[in-house]
């Protein structure tokens, strides 16, 4: 593939399985020591490097940033140099569409291209302002001479720069930018034929990250070597001996639950345990002779249900709570010491990634929201970059996107100027509490105020933009029209001129044609058919900090803040006919490589487009865990869910506090919480595919009959550093790579794979400690990004496009795991299942907030879809009974539990009938009310309420939010669960995909009410099995009563049991009802319809079943007494 840039060469990229440095063919290559080099990333240098970047690349940085790049499956890449794509100006340097003074060519009225603190970039040390294209120009004749002084450039050379290590110098003069960005591997052995032959070539990616006896090259993810001072060679610090007078302090704590609560709670698991074997055992030896049918079906579910709390109750036995030390995280990595004296901060960098695919149902207002909060965050700007998906290629989201980046040259310094808490706009103009609360600043309320009203001017050009491409679009088409009209004119063509048809494209800002998604869909731009998108909306910042200015009264005074903007990249992936591309999974593995070639931070963390970051530190917190002693081993650290605009009494349990608040903090004793799809950060490494460091294989059920044991190395550990000499020490089974078997597992993209050892590195802790074996050096991420360059962009398109994943492991086993709806779960649990542990961060605030279906059908289709990914999960070799010996006793029983819980539907939906029945027949699921029944049922009771009392103990939530969840376990059980249970098995079994959509729509028309869409009624299927269990049980109860009273020998035992458990499903029940009554009792039509259907298909069938005494069928003389 090539494409031309900025320079007028041509540039090449293409993967080579072998080289030159390995002479021949893979097979008969050997490789004992290797000198590694690995390129000066983003993040990883050695420190004490004094950078000067040349005006070409700064003009290359320009372009790439400036520029939309498209391409794809037999497409040409190319780059549309964009000098517009919003409708409004913008001053702010790091915007791409920013420009500096005008072109002083004669004939030129372009814009000189200014760098990251808005100054122009001139290439004559004369100081003429000259144009991208004029300098090109220039270069490409071959001239090189200034139009100014008629002089030539003097232009200074990437490769010539010195590198300060302690004395020691450091260089890599003569090479080209391809030879730096990519691993040099140079055998220092002679081969050994017999050795090759000996060993088998296996794509072992744990021995595969590092080579035998490296020496510390530049930006290598090793060790330094000591000299005979004992001094680290190269100076990069993180010798822990520096610390031995230096208290060293945790950044995390872990903090037990009292034993005043949580051995009390433990015992009455126990107890109750004990109660349910004794009460199941009492039913089996006393059958209904009455009503063996009623006995025997209610045993059967009473046995699934105590299954059912065993495998929910088991993982809750180790709860624990976790607390983060941001400051501490600040002194270690942002305060000046001597291996950092600039004080500049050595965090890793965190790439975050915010997923859209339809700006119909995702309004761009609210993502643009969730963008504006990422790039106000607390966190070191440089070491941030923000990546929004647009799986629907759509322009609307594209110039949303544009419009936030122009936006947020305003909204962000004043966040951090006024320390303003949420960072989100909407919810910050929105809240209800005092926003003058301590503020200290004197010019607080007039920034506030010209913030308001521009925010208010921003939110009407985001509505307004479906107007705006429309009628653009249609002026150009109109446009097109004529000039083809034209054209046919003057060709004389014998064609009328009125039958003339155009595709009625999509255009953009600037007048070219979208590449994405058009309004109008033709051939190659639909939301299944378009090219690979990719447009950098704010460029990377500068690496010092870039302060505003004092200006005049009427605006902000930003001349103490930091006005610099994380990077922020818009991608769309190529999507076309014929592909799977895997929904959202497939969205984020996109994401993931094409972040690894342009920023490649150690770290992801990924939101939906509705969760914005609540807490501006909250990704400070979760990288406490990252950083601490043990972090290596985490693969990702889960914050919890909250979201808004939930209606008080919380009918529906839409806060879900129950899942967040108790299983979620008792998985994190055991081996870390389940990965639930948003707000989690993620160690990238972990995404690759590979295993933590330092695991073992523990020994299995079989381990007395294989006495061999297997001995794994992680790729993302380092190798044992020799304290002596500083050399590496491996097996002989790691001192080989299957390099021709990296293109399977991670595709053919040479950068891509170059930049999975610098991630390890980087995301490694300090080596601040005697203890941290396999940390980094102190200061070695404190250096700047690496400018971008079109070739960087072009590689990232390719990337991105639909046939990358062909023939490798994306999917399988690398990136989000495809195959089921509830990708998320799967992910995690694959990362469990080799070893890794997660993290549950709970925050002081909360650290996201996002929004949640609040009316009945919405939420009945959300629990759906979870339910529908479990029963694949279950049929599927995702199933916990399949897990591996890494992964522990207690976690293997909690992801059983994701996998089974939708089947206990349906023996809930046989229990919710039998009370009806009972009460129908005038039988109990007992022979008679004795005293013994009523003790084992007065004992599961008391043990489950005082459970739910140390729960909510424990964890914090409230009594009435434990309720709705029992009430919503009932309603999502009778409906949803049911649903997911045969859309499962016709999947399975037959291979038939069905699905629930919504019919009707009726209700909801108070737009002053903040919950109206609580109100809102929609018709689905899924409410048909609990509607039927209300009537039955309603129906039932009268019938019960009636016949009770009027009955010569009444049976009042029966109708008390049978009315008591009719009552407890009718409690549950409840908000359902509540939610078929719309608001005011304005019930749907369809309701009473159903309702009718039902009661009178139910009378008679009964009538049908059971005469009346002295009638002979239905027709009888029945008379009520």
């Amino acid at each position: 593939m090539a494409s031309n840039y900025p320079n007028g060469t041509s540039r090449f990229n293409h993967f080579k399985q072998t080289s030159n440095d390995l002479d021949s063919g893979i097979g008969s290559v050997e490789f004992a020591t290797y000198t590694v080099q690995i390129p000066v990333t983003p993040d990883n240098q050695p420190a004490g490097i004094s950078l000067q970047r040349s005006t070409s690349q700064r003009v290359e940085d320009q372009y790439a940033s400036s520029s939309l790049f498209t391409g794809g499956y037999n497409c040409v890449t190319r780059a549309q140099l964009k000098d517009k794509v919003i409708e409004s100006e913008t001053s702010h340097p790091q915007m791409t569409w920013a420009k500096g003074s005008y072109c002083t060519v004669p004939g030129c009225d372009a814009q000189v291209v200014t760098d990251e603190r808005g100054l122009d970039i001139v290439p004559c040390e004369c100081g003429y302002k000259i144009c991208m294209d004029c300098y090109r120009d220039a270069m490409r004749n071959g001239e090189t001479i200034c139009p100014g002084c008629q002089e030539p450039y003097k232009e200074m050379d990437m490769n010539e720069y010195g590198v300060t290590m302690r004395q020691q110098r450091l260089s890599t003069d003569g090479m080209s930018k391809t030879e730096r960005r990519m691993s040099l591997m140079k055998s220092k052995s002679i081969k050994s034929k017999a050795l090759m032959e000996s060993q088998a070539i296996e794509m072992d990616q744990n021995q595969w990250l590092f080579e035998t006896k490296g020496s510390y090259g530049y930006g290598n993810a090793m060790w330094p070597k000591e000299d005979a001072s004992g001094s680290l060679d190269g100076g990069m610090g993180g010798d822990p001996k520096m610390f031995k007078d230096k208290q060293w302090k945790p950044l995390t704590r872990e903090v037990t639950i009292s034993a005043a609560i949580i051995s009390p709670y433990r015992l009455l698991v126990v107890a109750r345990l004990v109660a349910l074997g004794l009460f199941l055992q009492w039913r089996v030896r006393n059958p209904n002779d009455d009503a063996v049918w009623l006995w025997l079906m209610s045993v059967i579910c009473e046995f699934w249900f105590a299954f059912s709390w065993i495998l929910d109750q088991l993982p809750k036995l180790c709860p624990i709570n976790r607390i983060a030390y941001v400051d501490v995280l600040r002194e270690k990595f942002e305060t000046p010491n001597p291996s950092n004296p600039t004080g500049k901060s050595d965090l890793p960098g965190i790439d975050i990634f915010v997923s859209t695919a339809d700006p119909e149902k995702e309004p761009p207002l609210v993502t643009a929201n969730t963008i504006l909060s990422i790039l106000a965050t607390d966190y070191p700007v440089e070491k941030l970059a923000c990546y929004v998906s647009d799986d629907g290629g759509a322009l609307l989201t594209f110039e949303a996107m544009a419009e936030a980046a122009s936006f947020a040259n305003l909204w962000v310094p004043f966040c951090r100027k006024h320390d303003i808490e949420p960072r989100n706009p909407e919810s910050y103009f929105s809240m209800k509490r005092d926003p003058y609360k301590n503020k200290v600043r004197s010019d607080f309320v007039r920034d506030r105020r010209q913030v308001k009203r521009e925010y208010d001017e921003f939110k009407v050009r985001i509505n307004g933009l479906p107007d705006s491409i429309r009628r653009r679009s249609d002026a150009f088409n109109a446009r097109e029209e004529i000039k083809a009209m034209k054209l046919k004119r003057e060709t004389r063509d014998d064609e009328p001129v009125e039958n003339l048809k155009l595709p009625k494209a999509t255009w953009m800002t600037d007048g070219t044609q979208w590449p994405g998604t058009w309004v109008n869909s033709s051939p190659e731009h639909t939301k299944g058919d378009h090219a690979s998108i990719i447009q950098v909306m704010l460029k990377p910042p500068s690496d010092e900090p870039l302060t505003g200015t004092e200006v005049d009264s009427n605006s902000m005074n930003l001349s103490e803040v930091d006005i610099r903007l994380p990077m922020l990249v818009y991608v769309s992936r190529e999507k076309r006919p014929g592909y799977d591309h895997n929904k959202k999974a497939g969205a984020m593995n996109a994401l993931v490589r094409a972040s690894a070639i342009m920023s490649n931070g150690a770290f992801i963390l990924n939101l939906d487009c509705d969760h914005y970051i609540y807490y501006s530190q909250a990704m400070r917190e979760g990288m406490c865990f990252m950083m601490d002693r043990g972090g290596e081993r985490l693969c990702y650290v889960q914050f919890p869910q909250r979201f808004e605009g939930i209606d008080p009494s919380d009918r529906y349990a839409n806060h879900n506090t129950v899942f967040f608040d108790i299983n979620m903090r008792a998985l994190d004793g055991i081996q870390g919480p389940v990965y639930v799809g948003t707000g989690c950060l993620f160690r990238r490494i972990a995404l690759y595919g590979f295993d933590p460091p330092l695991v073992k294989e523990r020994d299995g059920c079989c381990s007395g009959f294989f006495a061999k044991r297997k001995k794994t190395s992680m790729v993302a550990s380092a190798p044992e550093v020799d304290s002596q000499d500083g050399s590496i020490d491996l097996d002989n089974d790691n001192e080989e790579m299957g390099v021709s078997l990296i293109p399977k597992t991670f595709g053919n993209s040479s950068l891509f794979v170059d930049s999975i050892r610098v991630a390890e590195f980087q995301g490694r802790p300090l080596a601040d400690h005697p203890s941290m074996k396999n940390g980094r050096p102190i200061g070695a991420l404190t250096l700047p990004r690496e400018l971008l360059d079109a070739s960087t962009v072009a590689e990232a398109i390719s990337c991105i496009s639909c046939w990358y994943e062909d023939k490798t492991e994306w999917g399988q086993r690398v990136g989000w795991i495809y195959g089921s709806v509830t990708e998320d779960v799967v992910t995690g649990y694959r990362m469990h299942n080799r070893g890794w542990k997660s993290i549950y961060c709970v925050t002081k605030k909360d650290a996201f907030r996002g929004s949640a279906p609040i009316n009945l059908t919405d939420r009945l289709h959300q629990v759906l879809r979870w339910a529908t990914g479990s029963v694949e999960i279950f049929f599927s070799r995702n199933n916990a009974l399949l897990a591996s010996s890494r992964m522990k006793f207690l976690q293997r029983i909690a992801y059983l539990n994701v996998g089974m819980y939708p089947f206990t539907s349906i023996f809930l939906i046989v229990y919710c009938f039998l009370p009806a029945l009972s009460l129908f027949t005038g039988k109990f699921i007992v022979q008679e009310l004795n005293v013994t029944f009523l003790v084992y049922l007065l004992a599961i009771t008391i043990t489950l309420i005082l459970l739910a009392v140390l729960e909510i103990k424990w964890s914090g939530i409230e009594l009435e939010e434990w309720w709705r969840n029992e009430q919503f376990w009932l309603i999502g059980g009778t409906s949803a669960h049911l649903a997911a249970v045969l859309q499962g098995l016709l999947k399975v079994i037959a291979g038939i995909e069905i699905s629930f959509t919504l019919t009707s729509k009726s209700g909801g028309d108070d737009t002053d009410d903040d919950f109206v869409d609580l109100y809102i009624f929609k018709w689905s299927s899924l409410m048909v099995p609990p509607i039927t269990i209300i009537m039955i049980n309603l129906i039932g109860m009268g019938v019960a009563v009636c016949r009770t009273i009027y009955s010569d020998a009444p049976k009042w035992s029966a109708l008390l049991g049978g009315s008591f458990f009719s009552f407890w499903v009718l409690a549950h029940l409840y908000p359902f009802a509540k939610g078929l009554m719309g608001r005011r009792g304005r019930t749907p039509t369809i309701v009473f319809v159903w309702s009718g259907l039902i009661a009178i298909t139910i009378s008679l069938l009964w009538v049908a079943i059971s005469p009346p005494s002295g009638s002979e069928g239905i027709g009888g003389s029945f008379q009520f007494p």
